[in-house]
C-alpha cells in the first residue's frame, strides 16, 4: 500500500470526523455521518496497522476512533453532580431501606457486649483466664493500657490507622454477606467480645465510668456504622435464601450493588468517627464535652439517615445505579 496516496485519498474524512468529534450539538445528519465516519476511520486503522503501520498516523487514527467510539457508544463519565445524588440521596437512602436489619442487629449485639461485660465482670474465674494478675491490673490501673492505648501514637496517624481497620471490617461485613451471612455473624461477635472485654475488666476494677468515657465519643458513630454495614452484609445473605419476586439473580445484582455503595458511605462515615477517636478521646477535654461531640456526631448521622434517606426513600431511590447505567433486563416469570 502506497502510504503517501492513502493518506491523500481519506486526511478529508479524517478532518471532517476530527471536527464534528469537536462540536458539542450535532443534528441528526450530522450524528448520521459522525458514525459513517468512525466505522470508515476504524477501518482505515486497521489497514494501515496491518500493511503500512507508519507510527505517527498510526497514533492520529487511534486517538480519532478511541474518540468517536467514546461519543458513539455514550460512554458516561462520574461527574460532581453524581457525588452529591449519592451522599444525599443514594446512600442515606439505602440505609434508611435496610434500618429493619441494623436496628436488631444494633440492639442484639449491645446487649450481647452488655451480657459478656456483666459476665466477666463477676466471675474472677473468667478474668483469670484471659490474663495474668499482673497484666489484669496493668490494663486496668489509671494510665494503664486502656486509658495510654488512645494516646499512644500521633493523632493523625492513629486516626488513619483506626479508620483503615474499620472501614475494612464494614466493607467484609458487607461482602462476606453473600455467604448467608454467616461471616457476619463471626465478626460482629468479635467485636462485642472485645468490647464486653473491656467493660467486663474495667467495672471489676471499679472504672466503668472512665472506659466509657474515652469509648462513647468515638464508639457511638463507629460502633453505629459496624451495626449497618453488618446488617445490610445479613440482609444480603438472606437475598441468597430468599430473593423475594425477583429472580436470585437480579436480587442478588441490586442489593450488591447497594451494597458496594454502602461500603464507600460507610468508609466516609468511620472516617469521621476515626478522627474523633484520634483527635477527640485522647484530648484533654472533659468528658462531658467528648461524649457531647460524640453523641452530637451520632444523632446527625441518625438525622441524614431519617430525614434524606427516608425522603429519597419514598422517592423511590434504593441505593442501587440509575436506572440508565443498569444492564437492561428481561421480565421472567414469577
Amino acid at each position: 500500500m502506497d502510504l503517501d496516496v492513502f493518506v491523500s485519498a481519506h486526511r478529508a474524512e479524517w478532518d471532517r470526523l476530527d471536527a464534528l468529534l469537536r462540536r458539542r450539538r450535532l443534528t441528526g445528519a450530522e450524528a448520521d455521518e459522525l458514525v459513517t465516519l468512525y466505522q470508515r476511520t476504524a477501518t482505515h486503522l486497521s489497514l494501515v496497522q496491518s500493511s503500512a503501520p507508519e507510527p505517527q498516523l498510526t497514533g492520529r487514527l487511534s486517538r480519532l476512533v478511541a474518540r468517536a467510539r467514546s461519543t458513539v457508544t455514550g460512554t458516561r463519565r462520574a461527574s460532581w453532580h453524581d457525588a452529591a445524588r449519592f451522599l444525599t440521596s443514594g446512600f442515606p437512602a439505602a440505609v434508611y431501606r435496610a434500618r429493619h436489619w441494623w436496628i436488631p442487629t444494633a440492639l442484639v449485639s449491645t446487649a450481647t457486649a452488655a451480657l459478656l461485660g456483666w459476665w466477666i465482670g463477676t466471675h474472677p474465674e473468667v478474668q483469670a483466664s484471659l490474663a495474668a494478675p499482673d497484666a489484669l491490673r496493668e490494663l486496668t490501673r489509671p494510665g494503664g493500657q486502656y486509658e495510654t492505648y488512645y494516646s499512644s501514637h500521633p493523632a493523625a496517624s492513629f486516626a488513619a490507622q483506626v479508620w483503615t481497620n474499620n472501614a475494612q471490617a464494614a466493607a467484609m461485613c458487607l461482602v462476606l454477606g453473600v455467604f448467608l451471612g454467616l461471616p457476619v455473624l463471626w465478626i460482629l461477635f468479635q467485636n462485642m467480645l472485645n468490647l464486653g472485654v473491656g467493660i467486663g475488666l474495667m467495672s471489676s476494677a471499679g472504672r466503668l465510668d472512665t472506659f466509657l468515657g474515652l469509648v462513647l465519643p468515638h464508639g457511638l458513630l463507629e460502633l453505629t456504622a459496624v451495626f449497618v454495614a453488618a446488617g445490610t452484609g445479613l440482609r444480603l445473605g438472606w437475598t441468597v435464601i430468599d430473593p423475594g419476586p425477583r429472580s436470585r439473580r437480579t436480587a442478588l445484582a441490586e442489593e450488591g450493588r447497594a451494597a458496594v455503595g454502602m461500603a464507600i458511605g460507610l468508609a466516609l462515615v468511620l472516617f469521621v468517627s476515626g478522627a474523633i477517636e484520634g483527635f477527640v478521646t485522647p484530648s484533654g477535654l472533659p468528658t462531658w464535652a467528648r461524649i457531647t461531640i460524640g453523641t452530637t456526631a451520632e444523632v446527625a448521622f441518625l438525622a441524614y439517615v431519617y430525614v434524606l434517606g427516608g425522603r429519597a426513600a419514598r422517592a423511590g431511590d434504593t441505593g442501587d445505579l440509575a436506572a440508565a447505567e443498569r444492564s437492561a433486563m428481561v421480565p421472567t416469570a414469577a
